[in-house]
């Protein structure tokens, strides 16, 4: 959740003092029971008895894999599909707060199905887009195991006492930038070193590598005192004295005192890591544009050598600068970051060339900016508004918004933009996908477009050479629809780029059964006559080469050595 699917506390929670629940906290429980859980709405059904006694407490790293639905069964999440458990603090509002009421009811092993009231959820607002407003939510829960939040590293390396605890919920990660204080002694209470203030990113490191790993656990304001063994300060060589340092002997242990005053967020706006994101403020809420928003923004846009090309929003009478997400109307980094950014925030983009404007020069309104130049982006996020969610729109009004995606997904196709003409028919998709409270006639035109649509985000994953994508999308129509003659030519071209000839020569045959006279069909079986000759030619090549070596390597071998001879058996 916390890297996969976002599960922030709700921005109005109760206090735990306004929560009367620990005479009921762990109620007793059978297979198959269910009990309300305090006196807020939380429900728990127990579906598996669990082990002992024991219970995690507040402060206890859990491991969990969970299961989200909405009520009317819509999947939202799963740690199960990933094939990866998921890890979080207890009661330190990392996740909602129905989480972290009910699992602590749990023993190890235990399974149960907690359904969990807005309130205790993501409440008035929800989640976008995955969660709508006021929704209850039910996670089948399994806790794994838990171990307590002390020992940072797990092998007692650094141990870490809270003195002061800090704000909120959030830790710094690797790449954010933090600024500390700190005060480092020896075991008999000699100073070595102290800082009233210094700003370091996380993964660099400062002093020695405990801060790096003890600031990872903390909290804004926190503060804690470490005892830290000498593989986590300066092992066995010790530091000598140097500047206003005091030297740290072979094997030391030392005793830091390390505060966390605060940090800049950094984040990587692509998976390539080409465009850096640094908050300089934070913005309200949890609300985000989605594609397709109408956002205004201040913007300041500067080279590496800090001349200013742009300048947007800042002066009096300057209006802000306005754009339509997804829409290719700002540079690429710029229509990606805004996407991650809050009401408010104000954060400094890191953008390579090829984010930007590429290998050519572009003239802008202040300046030349040269072809091949990373540049930065300096960003505020004013105001947006945001395109109308489905879960707003009413049934005709959703297969509406469907079939304008899908236009606008044909429209990109032809022109070549084949990644985000896909994102456009996913979009449609997602409009109709639940289909439950449609009428007869409103069903059919939504698997008319459920079907056109996935066929043709099928063509665009071809195109992109994701051809296992490809192939899911096509069984996915021939789930609803085992006779379009389109799923199966394309699944057999998904199935050819995979190698798995023996597949795509069933599904065009059987495409040639429903329609003998297909050019298209017929094409694409000669060429896959051609690939299974030439495969079948390399296959007789290789065994032949293979058993040549086997008959050559007995030759050479001692005179008394018989032949290698194929088993018939095999």
């Amino acid at each position: 959740m916390e890297e996969d699917f976002d599960m922030p506390p709700p921005e109005e929670m109760m206090n735990d003092e306004e929560m009367d629940f620990a005479d009921d906290a762990a109620p007793v429980m059978k297979v198959g029971d269910e009990k309300e859980i305090g006196k807020q709405g939380l429900k728990k059904k127990l579906l598996k008895e669990g082990e002992g006694w024991d219970t995690p407490d507040n402060g206890d790293e859990v491991e969990v894999h969970y299961t989200g639905t909405l009520l009317d069964g819509t999947k939202f999440d799963s740690s199960v599909d990933r094939g990866t458990p998921f890890k979080f603090t207890l009661g330190q509002g990392q996740v909602i707060k129905g989480w972290d009421l009910g699992i602590k009811t749990m023993k190890k092993g235990e399974q149960a199905l907690f359904t969990i009231p807005p309130e205790l959820a993501y409440g008035e607002t929800g989640s976008p887009p995955t969660i709508p407003p006021n929704a209850t939510l039910q996670f089948e829960v399994e806790l794994l195991s838990w171990v307590s939040v002390k020992d940072i590293c797990k092998d007692g390396g650094i141990f870490k006492k809270i003195l002061v605890e800090g704000e909120k919920w959030e830790n710094p990660k690797d790449a954010d930038e933090v600024l500390v204080k700190y005060e480092a002694r020896l075991e008999d209470g000699t100073l070595v070193a102290k800082s009233d203030g210094v700003e370091f990113t996380v993964s660099e490191g400062h002093f020695c590598p405990a801060l790096s790993k003890a600031v990872k656990t903390m909290k804004k304001g926190e503060k804690a005192l470490l005892a830290v063994k000498p593989q986590y300060g300066f092992g066995e060589q010790g530091k000598p004295a140097s500047g206003d340092e005091g030297a740290v002997p072979p094997n030391a242990t030392l005793q830091i005192t390390l505060e966390l005053v605060s940090w800049k967020t950094v984040s990587f706006v692509t998976d390539d890591k080409k465009v850096v994101k640094k908050i300089l403020k934070e913005g309200e809420g949890f609300d985000r544009p989605n594609e397709g928003a109408i956002v205004k923004v201040k913007l300041i846009g500067k080279l590496e050598d800090g001349t200013l090309f742009l300048k947007k929003g800042h002066e009096d009478g300057d209006e802000l600068f306005e754009f339509k997400t997804d829409e290719e109307q700002v540079i690429e980094a710029l229509d990606r970051a805004v996407l991650t950014m809050k009401k408010g925030e104000l954060a400094l983009l890191t953008i390579a060339p090829e984010y930007a404007f590429g290998s050519s020069e572009s003239k802008q309104e202040l300046a030349v900016v040269p072809p091949n130049s990373t540049v930065y982006y300096e960003v505020e996020l004013v105001s947006f508004e945001k395109e109308k969610e489905s879960w707003d729109m009413n049934t005709q009004e959703k297969i509406e918004a469907a079939a304008k995606k899908k236009e606008e997904g044909n429209a990109l196709f032809k022109a070549g933009k084949y990644g985000r003409a896909s994102k456009r028919y996913e979009k449609a998709v997602k409009y109709i996908e639940y289909d439950s409270s449609f009428s007869d006639e409103e069903k059919k035109q939504a698997k008319a477009l459920k079907i056109s649509c996935n066929l043709n985000t099928a063509a665009c994953k071809l195109k992109l050479k994701e051809y296992k994508q490809a192939e899911k999308l096509c069984t996915k129509v021939l789930e609803m629809d085992s006779m379009n003659v389109k799923a199966l030519y394309r699944r057999a071209q998904a199935y050819i780029h995979l190698a798995d000839l023996e597949l795509a020569e069933f599904d065009i045959k059987k495409a040639l059964e429903i329609d003998p006279d297909n050019r298209e069909v017929k094409l694409e079986y000669k060429m896959l006559k051609e690939k299974m000759r030439e495969f079948n030619k390399k296959d007789a090549q290789f065994y032949s080469k293979m058993f040549s070596k086997m008959l050559d390597s007995n030759k050479s071998g001692s005179k008394d050595s018989e032949p290698m001879s194929v088993d018939s058996k095999a």
